[in-house]
């Protein structure tokens, strides 16, 4: 016979399901729901806990037990798929501007009567060409990483960088230190490699590192994965003493330390990047999507020298080689300062974007930066960050609640807005859908 408990949290699985509880809906309290069903106070804790473990209800201290959003469709959350036409897509970020076409036009004619054509339709060492890695590693000395080329590796992408990084150099099990927000493309990769994520608290300038500390002393952390230039999604820069910090703890308890850049070319003059301070032991990761665009997937990955074999093999098993041609277009922009002059040009694009947000969301308490594509719009308490998603997206708008970045059980009440993805006067329009939206939500 099916025990009491399990008929109950096969009732609620159902009501969920069916709609029959909409997203956001507070359930009863623990103590409400065993005198309602005759259970034990014990039992109804129990009925909660696997409602949450199957994905159907968060419980947030202090507030309560809600039903989770489950209806919304692929592409609002980790596992993004190509957002409909019809669709603003202020989810992911993919800046781009409007002289990219011609100059991906004029690079492939150039490539058409220079060159060795055709090298480019042959395998290439795993690592890049000798040539390229030396063009990469001049353009990295740009941003303060000083690195010989045998120590650059060129990947598919920043996200490629990473992914070579969890399969080469971490075991199902390991322990990674992560932002309690953090970026959601690593949350991905740590799912998949059955690696153990373990929060450290933030603020509104960085981690908690006295937390991290304590956190190494209680477990057997491996790495930390941190973006201290240009963080996604809460766009801090870290000053040159908190990178000092993380170095000094990475060393003190033998930490490897992942440094994700990909959105530090939008920031002038930062700290040093945090492998300056620990060079034996960081893996500097970025990528030329952000800066050039998101269909070229080059990347790089700056790694000390006992870490170089086993993140080439990585490479081997999963894409052999980056593409060629892609490589090469990037490279010879690299050359030709064209990557310097469109990363000048992205730099007052964001700039004016967050102008954009700051008009339209005025005094309404908001985390960015002065120059990123992105913002973090915290919500007042007695507002959904499901239901906006949902009443935005059925106005043809698409955003992210704060779950996908989120690292640690409680979930804030948050959304994540990305403002690289369309034209600024669709932008404004969009923002100004927003807030409304997170308006009506309120005093409803």
């Amino acid at each position: 016979m099916k025990a009491r408990y399990k008929a109950i949290v096969d009732d609620y699985a159902a009501a969920i399901r069916l709609g029959q509880l909409a997203a956001g809906t507070q359930l009863p309290t623990h103590r409400a729901l065993s005198a309602e069903k005759h259970i034990s106070l014990a039992t109804a804790t129990r009925v909660y806990a696997e409602l949450e473990s199957m994905g159907l209800v968060s419980g947030e201290t202090g507030r309560g037990t809600f039903v989770r959003e489950i209806s919304l469709p692929a592409g609002l959350g980790i596992d993004q798929q190509i957002v409909a036409t019809d669709v603003l897509d202020l989810n992911f970020n993919y800046p781009a501007l409007p002289e990219q076409t011609e100059l991906l036009r004029d690079a492939l004619r150039q490539l058409t009567t220079t060159g060795d054509l055709e090298a480019l339709l042959r395998y290439q060492p795993h690592a890049g060409r000798c040539s390229e890695r030396e063009t990469i590693a001049s353009h990295l000395a740009l941003a303060g990483i000083r690195a010989c080329p045998d120590d650059v590796l060129i990947v598919s992408g920043a996200q490629h960088g990473l992914a070579i990084t969890v399969l080469g150099l971490f075991k199902p099990g390991d322990v990674i230190a992560v932002d309690a927000l953090t970026y959601s493309g690593f949350k991905t990769l740590a799912v998949a490699s059955n690696l153990e994520l373990v929060a450290i608290p933030v603020s509104a300038t960085g981690p908690d590192l006295n937390a991290l500390r304590k956190l190494c002393q209680h477990r057997r952390v491996r790495a930390i994965y941190t973006m201290p230039t240009l963080h996604n999604p809460l766009g801090w820069v870290l000053s040159s003493d908190q990178r000092k910090e993380i170095a000094a703890i990475s060393r003190e308890h033998d930490l490897l330390v992942i440094e994700d850049a990909a959105y530090a070319f939008l920031v002038s003059n930062p700290p040093p990047p945090l492998a300056t301070f620990a060079p034996e032991r960081t893996i500097y990761v970025t990528g030329f999507s952000k800066n050039i665009a998101t269909g070229l997937r080059v990347g790089a990955v700056v790694c000390p020298a006992p870490y170089r074999a086993a993140l080439e093999r990585a490479i081997r098993a999963t894409t052999w080689n980056t593409p060629a041609l892609m490589t090469s277009i990037v490279c010879s922009w690299i050359r030709d300062g064209t990557v310097n002059r469109l990363e000048s040009l992205k730099r007052e694009d964001a700039q004016r974007r967050q102008n954009i947000a700051r008009e339209v969301f005025g005094s309404q308490p908001y985390i960015s930066h002065r120059v990123s594509y992105f913002l973090w719009l915290p919500l007042a308490e007695e507002v959904r960050a499901e239901s906006v998603v949902r009443s935005l997206l059925e106005k043809h708008i698409s955003i992210s609640t704060a779950e996908p970045f989120s690292t640690s059980q409680n979930v804030p009440h948050a959304i994540r807005i990305a403002l690289g993805s369309v034209s600024e006067d669709l932008l404004y329009q969009a923002l100004i859908t927003v807030r409304e939206t997170i308006e009506y939500e309120q005093y409803r």
